[in-house]
């Protein structure tokens, strides 16, 4: 053996070993990507359900959400018809028992000085 071939077998001996211990890593990372892989599967497979749920459960609520509208719907034209009832009445009734208040309290003011006997009127 000549030192040509002695050289090549060392470095073909230090190629062999730095293969092997750039695979080791090598070998590390590939198992990592499988649990990264598992894990992605996992995520995915549970969120279908999860995503079937929220549907499920937004359609419910957008259904009860109109049900409210519906229900806000009558609570405000019954509002504004107890408004108007109130307005009506006001108008109907207001007007003449101020009427009749005032005539009777004027009535009743009479009697009350007819009833005093006349001592003179007192100035306030």
């Amino acid at each position: 053996m000549t030192g040509g071939d002695i050289a090549g077998l060392i470095a073909a001996g230090v190629f062999a070993l730095l293969v092997l211990l750039l695979a080791v890593p090598i070998l590390k990372l590939g198992r990592v990507f499988d649990e990264v892989r598992t894990s992605i599967r996992s995520l995915s497979d549970g969120a279908t359900p999860l995503m079937d749920e929220v549907t499920a459960t937004v359609s419910t609520t957008n259904q009860q959400l109109r049900k409210v509208d519906g229900i806000t719907s009558n609570v405000s034209d019954a509002s504004a018809n107890i408004s108007a009832l109130s307005s009506l009445v006001a108008a109907t009734v207001g007007s003449p028992l101020i009427k009749v208040a005032a005539f009777s309290y004027g009535v009743r003011s009479a009697f009350a000085a007819r009833r005093k006997p006349g001592s003179g009127r007192r100035s306030r």
